[in-house]
């Protein structure tokens, strides 16, 4: 992967920027079909996975989930590796930097993400807009070419700590940040055919998830997709235009809210199962 990101970087022709997309797909293609088995390894483990008919490799998608642990990406990318094109995550902008890993992430095209505090935008309010912009750069390429793009739209791994610090108002999740999502949608928004909601738990692995996928404790995994449409009032311009921003707001609020009291009817299920 990294090589190709070599490739990429020093032959920068749309022939060979293809090319070298094309392989790097079916390369995460492999280290998905590897991650599956390692998991089938783990004798204890247990699937619950609802909505995943209906999908297509040749379609484009929009992807929301919940983020809780590093694992999520490890479960989405096993789960939905026959069922959808390949997988792109939004990645924050300072993993470009990390040696080797950048480059592989860039190769493999993951769009990368700028955000900038209240803070930095008050002593620097020059700067307003250009996540948003950056964004917009980072979607353009997947026109040509059925993709999936994956947005964990809290933006961070929920812990209690974080939630506290962002005084979330829901249980289980932290606030959604919308402009990601919203900037995705005004640029590729007609492009994609649906969006799929996930929901996602470990209900008997709540604190330590991604430790217990390596160590081999992972019990239960629970996935719910919702297959959405893309409805024309999600296109808009989430920066200049302020009642479409408070609009989009009020819309994914909708969707936390009800991916919350789902989460907490799935924790109290199982908390109930295992008295």
């Amino acid at each position: 992967m990294i090589l190709a990101g070599i490739i990429k970087l020093l032959l920068p022709l749309p022939a060979v920027w293809r090319t070298v997309s094309r392989f790097c797909n079916f390369m995460m293609y492999c280290w998905c079909e590897g991650l599956a088995l390692l998991l089938h390894l783990n004798p204890y483990l247990k699937w619950e996975v609802q909505g995943l008919s209906g999908l297509n490799k040749k379609s484009w998608y929009l992807l929301i989930c919940n983020h809780h642990s590093w694992a999520d990406i490890v479960v989405l990318c096993v789960l939905f590796r026959k069922h959808i094109p390949m997988n792109k995550y939004f990645l924050k902008q300072q993993l470009a930097w990390v040696p080797f890993i950048g480059l592989a992430c860039w190769a493999l095209d993951m769009p990368f993400m700028r955000r900038y505090s209240r803070n930095y935008l008050l002593r620097h309010p020059e700067r307003r807009g250009k996540d948003v912009e950056t964004t917009r750069r980072s979607c353009e390429k997947f026109r040509h070419q059925p993709t999936t793009i994956v947005n964990f739209v809290e933006g961070s791994r929920f812990t209690e700590e974080k939630q506290r610090q962002l005084h979330s108002p829901f249980m289980h999740l932290l606030p959604p940040k919308a402009a990601g999502i919203a900037m995705t949608l005004n640029v590729l928004g007609k492009q994609f055919d649906k969006m799929l909601d996930v929901t996602l738990c470990y209900p008997e692995n709540n604190r330590t998830p991604f430790y217990d996928m390596l160590s081999g404790k992972l019990t239960r995994i629970v996935v719910q997709i919702d297959l959405l449409p893309v409805e024309a009032s999600l296109y808009g311009d989430y920066v200049n235009d302020k009642n479409f921003k408070r609009r989009f707001q009020q819309w994914l609020n909708g969707l936390w809210n009800e991916k919350d009291a789902r989460l907490e009817a799935l924790y109290q299920h199982y908390k109930k199962a295992g008295q």
